[in-house]
């Protein structure tokens, strides 16, 4: 709880991953993905509820048995690939009015594919909404490797385009990043959004979102490549400490 507003967290994990096979209980560096998040989770010092939403009876187990609550099997109509995140909150939101009576004020979302996140990145994340009742919700954000001001699409004539173009610059592929203006990635470390933004706007984060800047993030794991290059960071990590 942070400012008498409850917190709920939810780490949303399905079991059908098609490029890296049972993904989120696969072991990271001798540890299954999804425990990464769990216990970053529980050291937070504002969180109240914390639970699991999977279709996989195996990841709701390892979960559970790792401290986490998973009092639901995620329907099969929510777990698909084409499947956003938002239908998947609006179910458990529901699931835990109708059968504990439980609203929360804020909502948080922790990806199982960030396993480097910290409680206290979960932490400034609530703190930053909770700060500013006007805004719909919070993202992590971070500076791309490349700027999109430097990136191309294809034209209609076959002919390549600049994907972005500011105002007066006819080539801003050729400027120095120095010139371009500032442009931010979603890193998905933590989003925050209030209860009100999903269930009342329909949204997952509305029009209104505070940036919470990370100076050193990466991107989820979905490739095999990915998880290679997270094993070395954690091992990297834990030889430092």
């Amino acid at each position: 709880m942070i400012n008498n507003l409850s917190v709920f967290a939810l780490i949303p994990a399905r079991g059908g991953s098609r490029r890296i096979p049972k993904k989120n209980i696969r072991k990271l560096a001798g540890k299954p993905l999804v425990c990464y998040s769990i216990e970053e989770a529980k050291k937070s010092r504002y969180i109240d509820r914390l639970i699991l939403s999977s279709d996989d009876a195996e990841i709701v187990s390892i979960a559970q048995e790792n401290g986490c609550d998973a009092p639901f099997i995620r329907p099969q109509k929510f777990a698909g690939d084409d499947v956003t995140d938002f239908p998947v909150f609006v179910h458990a939101l529901k699931w835990l009015e109708e059968h504990e009576s439980y609203i929360p004020d804020i909502v948080v979302q922790l990806r199982p594919t960030s396993p480097l996140r910290t409680a206290d990145q979960i932490d400034a994340a609530i703190e930053l909404l909770a700060r500013h009742s006007e805004a719909d919700s919070v993202r992590t954000v971070a500076e791309p490797e490349q700027s999109p001001y430097k990136m191309y699409r294809i034209g209609n004539a076959g002919y390549l385009e600049p994907l972005l173009q500011p105002e007066g610059e006819e080539e801003p592929f050729n400027l120095p990043n120095a010139k371009l203006p500032k442009a931010y990635k979603h890193v998905g470390y933590v989003d925050v959004m209030w209860r009100s933004t999903i269930m009342e706007k329909g949204q997952m984060t509305g029009k209104k979102v505070l940036p919470l800047f990370l100076e050193e993030a990466y991107s989820g794991i979905n490739t095999q490549q990915d998880w290679e290059y997270y094993e070395f960071l954690i091992e990297k990590k834990r030889k430092k400490n």
